[in-house]
């Protein structure tokens, strides 16, 4: 990539973000920014009802059974951050890791944890001012002591600890010293012994390739079976490999490949026990782009052996595969289910979750597990030793997240109450008798637009069915909030909105687009809205906001958009390309400069979404919707957020300085262009009062201009 095949770029100077003239036009924008917020009348009300809906008890993770233990996270009223847990067989609750504990700036997140099978151990990740940078620690579960630790150059590292507990697999970095520049990159697999030198962890797997590639480990129940995947950033393909560590020491592992060079995803599942020629199972999208179960052996476990045991469904994505033990525990009356093995599968139908079962021998279809709205069924957890129960988080827009528990012996499916996370009784019924009467339900629908080319689209609308007729259309247009993704293959699908919620019970419409570049509808829905077809996905995003138009939600003079990271780019296309189509917009931790978007953050992993700079067509197709190079002098552009943070080392704050100086340089409609810096946050996770922060901020920037 040269200067001399890009066109002007006369805020680079903004890249540097501890030049002293970056610090003086921070500055700068944070007065313009509090001079505007002061202004925004509807904050206090929506901080209100922001913090009073996201502070409610409640589960973060479904039950991680561990030798008769259950750890989860869960959330406690007035907490900052989730706290990881461990439910005895007894029903005595132990917090075991609270990151508030160890830092009381509440700027330290709990990443990654994983208990050890016999869950006397416990590995868990720290990271500190949002940088998802952690620190590895091992955790005595029954002292609580500190066994191990810290080990740094942690991101998200998958934990596979061996059988007795002793140690584990787990992906670190190099120092940074090995590779200036690229300490984000070249990680490794290696193998930690509990209490010895990490310096010393031998590698195990990854020298020699892409400097990109990420890996993940996992360990069968008995430790005989060793998983490694790989891919080379966030490309929609993974290498695959096995190893019996039978047949020699845990650090000189040796692998068999299960799929490498193949264009598709997959994921081995290897029940305890499973000798060489035992049946294991994949998960692949490899000639199923919404995914199939295949069986092979890890003796041979290669593409050529692979047979199909549950096909793929036309109009569904495979999201979740588990093995249940069907078998009763003792002779007595018929159960619901053969009694023997049970496949549950988890797939989204048009971003909406269903569960189904099938018998593991044939794949045959058993029946369904009922769910109790149209939601969003999270990872599925199972013991292990004890395989007829499985545990599941299910969530919707409107409802928070709920633990539900499947016994496949009975066919029951039930609520699982999150102990510790409640008040006393008597609190409860005195704040019972005290609340108003409960408010009416939301409702959430699913409507069907057409896109620029044709393709049809699904959006999800939350409104209030007051505000509908009895044909169940808007009895007039409001001020409505739209938001999109359309990325790495991620679908947004039904999940807990405090802010939905705010906006729609204050008199708005919400609404969730599924755009070409997620997952909603598949891995071609993917590929779709990639590399030179990105467009797609911006197309759709115009197209639903059309449709809310055409369809009376709302106007375009109501009509606000937002979007994060991916999202954030996609809002800036739409700010560019069709900026007349909403009087309002918001990019939070937006990439917008993609001529430049590899020389910072975790920008090298995305080549396989959106191309390289480095080659000239890619670098023509990047610039056709660069939002930075399409900010044109002289548009009355609406009114613009775009929100930033200090901590984050994935989508650098840069993209938004950028941007924000030549939108304000460039408009003419009088209307603010707003830059918001958060400071000791990043990308993602942050405390419950800062995010309540952040989108009372966002709500009341929306309500100033489009009501």
């Amino acid at each position: 990539m040269t200067d001399a095949v890009l066109p002007p770029d006369p805020y680079r100077w903004l890249e540097d973000a501890d030049a002293p003239a970056v610090r003086a036009w921070t500055d700068r924008q944070d007065a313009l920014y509090r001079e505007a917020a002061d202004g925004w009348r509807a904050r206090p009300d929506a901080e209100a009802r922001l913090a009073e809906l996201s502070g409610r008890p409640g589960a973060r993770s479904a039950p991680r059974p561990a030798g008769g233990r259950l750890f989860l996270t869960r959330s406690r009223p007035g907490a900052e951050h989730p706290e990881l847990v461990v439910v005895e067989p007894s029903g005595a609750v132990r917090v075991l890791v609270d990151p508030v504990r160890a830092d009381p700036s509440g700027s330290t997140t709990l990443e990654r944890w994983e208990p050890s099978w016999d869950g006397r151990r416990l590995a868990y990740q720290l990271a500190s001012g949002g940088t998802e940078d952690a620190v590895l620690l091992v955790l005595d579960v029954d002292s609580g002591r500190l066994l191990d630790g810290p080990v740094d150059r942690i991101r998200r590292s998958t934990v596979a600890w061996l059988p007795d507990g002793s140690g584990f697999y787990y992906v670190r970095r190099p120092h940074p010293s090995l590779h200036p520049g690229e300490g984000r990159y070249h990680r490794r697999v290696r193998l930690h012994l509990v209490g010895t030198d990490p310096e010393r962890d031998p590698v195990v797997f990854g020298d020699g390739r892409e400097k990109t590639q990420h890996y993940t480990v996992r360990i069968s129940p008995e430790g005989r079976w060793l998983v490694i995947s790989a891919a080379a950033g966030t490309a929609p393909r993974k290498d695959l490999w096995i190893a019996d560590l039978t047949e020699g020491p845990p650090d000189k592992p040796r692998l068999r490949t299960v799929q490498e060079g193949v264009d598709a995803r997959s994921a081995l599942h290897v029940r305890p026990g499973t000798p060489a020629d035992g049946r294991c199972y994949l998960t692949t999208d490899l000639h199923a782009p919404r995914g199939r179960v295949v069986v092979t052996t890890p003796g041979d476990p290669g593409p050529g052996t692979w047979t199909e045991l549950i096909p793929q469904d036309p109009q569904a994505v495979l999201e979740d595969f588990v093995i249940l033990d069907g078998a009763p525990p003792h002779p007595g009356p018929p159960h619901p289910v053969p009694a023997r093995p049970v496949a549950l599968v988890v797939r989204t139908r048009h971003a909406v979750s269903e569960i189904t079962l099938h018998d593991l021998a044939d794949g045959r279809p058993l029946g369904s597990v009922p769910l109790p709205s149209c939601g969003t069924v999270g990872p599925v957890r199972v013991d292990a030793a004890h395989a007829h129960q499985a545990w599941f988080v299910h969530t919707d827009f409107t409802t928070p997240p709920a633990v539900l528990r499947f016994d496949v012996r009975t066919g029951a499916l039930d609520t699982w109450p999150v102990p510790g996370t409640g008040v006393p009784q008597q609190q409860q019924q005195q704040q019972q008798q005290q609340q108003p009467e409960p408010e009416p339900a939301l409702e959430t629908r699913q409507v069907t637009f057409t896109s620029r080319d044709g393709t049809a689209v699904r959006m999800f609308v939350i409104a209030d069915p007051t505000t509908l007729t009895a044909d169940g259309t808007p009895d007039h247009p409001r001020p409505t909030l739209l938001t999109g993704y359309g990325g790495f293959g991620q679908s947004l699908t039904p999940a807990y909105s405090p802010e939905a919620v705010t906006w729609v019970r204050a008199g708005g419409v919400f609404a969730v687009a599924g755009l070409r570049g997620g997952g909603e509808e598949g891995e071609e829905w993917h590929r779709a809205g990639t590399l030179d077809r990105k467009q797609n996905t911006f197309d759709d995003f115009h197209a639903a906001a059309d449709h809310l138009v055409t369809a009376g939600w709302t106007t375009p003079r109501q009509l606000g958009v937002w979007g994060a990271s991916n999202g954030g780019l996609l809002v800036g296309a739409a700010l560019t390309q069709r900026p007349g189509s909403f009087a309002a917009a918001a990019c939070l931790a937006p990439l917008l400069d993609m001529a430049r978007y590899e020389l910072a953050g975790m920008g090298p992993s995305w080549v396989g979404e959106y191309g390289t700079a480095a080659d000239p067509r890619q670098l023509a197709g990047l610039l056709s919707y660069s939002p930075y190079h399409h900010v044109r002098p002289g548009t009355p552009y609406p009114a613009v957020l775009l929100a930033a943070f200090d901590g984050d080392t994935r989508v650098d704050p840069l993209h938004a300085r950028k941007m924000t100086a030549a939108l304000q340089s460039a408009t003419t409609s009088g209307l603010p262009v707003l830059f918001r810096l958060e400071r000791g946050t990043g990308h993602g996770a942050r405390t419950a009062s800062r995010r309540t922060a952040l989108f009372a901020d966002l709500l009341a920037f929306f309500t100033h201009h489009l009501t």
